[in-house]
């Protein structure tokens, strides 16, 4: 007879001891950046880590785009945008994360980045993980945000946390992270895949994880 097994995650704590481990884990890891042909548009997102909506535990902030924007508007996306001209990708990233949510952090905050991620939009996104003290009050930028959500860490740790599809127009598997009946697809959740096993100590590439058609343009 076949039982349900339940997955056993592991607990994170929102205190210096996770953020050591995260920085501790993020100096480890071989970042891998890639060549630009020059037809690319570099962009930085932040993966934020703050207290989630269960006192005491970790979390990262996963914003849902307003339906107004001309691009992906709607979409689940990861706080951030374009490089501006003479600023750097850690700098971008703690931009917008003000900009789009009223956090502000510094150089300091910056634990660390994760690989680059081409997408078929034509961006060049790098990953930029930043703590966010437990003082900081969201105020998301309606201009740019339909709403916010702090995603459990223990969350992305589950086995069913993400699947794997192919599609008929790519070679290449297609992730997705599921959240609460919903599938979140690439780039956003490559790169949430990515902070997950950096998370645990793993250093898994995601550059060959395909996004779904709609998100080609």
């Amino acid at each position: 007879m076949k039982t349900d097994v339940k997955t056993e995650v592991t607990a994170f704590p929102f205190d210096d001891a996770l953020r050591a481990t995260i920085k501790g884990h993020l100096d480890r890891f071989e970042v891998r950046r890639q060549s630009d042909p020059g037809s690319l548009r570099h962009a930085a997102v932040a993966v934020a880590v703050i207290e989630g909506d269960v006192p005491g535990q970790a979390a990262f902030l996963l914003t849902k785009r307003t339906p107004k924007l001309r691009a992906h508007g709607g979409q689940w996306a990861l706080p951030g945008g374009r490089v501006d001209p003479g600023e750097t990708i850690r700098h971008t990233a703690l931009r917008e994360l003000h900009e789009e949510l009223g956090v502000l952090a510094s150089i300091d905050d910056v634990l660390g980045t994760l690989d680059d991620y081409p997408t078929r939009s034509g961006y060049l996104i790098t990953p930029v993980v930043v703590w966010v003290s437990t003082d900081t009050t969201l105020v998301p930028n309606p201009a740019e945000v339909h709403s916010v959500h702090h995603i459990a860490l223990d969350k992305i740790e589950r086995d069913d946390a993400f699947s794997f599809t192919t599609i008929p127009e790519s070679t290449r598997r297609v992730i997705r992270f599921r959240l609460d009946g919903q599938h979140i697809h690439a780039p956003t959740a490559a790169l949430i895949y990515q902070f997950r096993e950096v998370l645990a100590g793993r250093n898994t590439r995601v550059v060959d994880l395909e996004q779904p058609v709609f998100a080609w343009k």
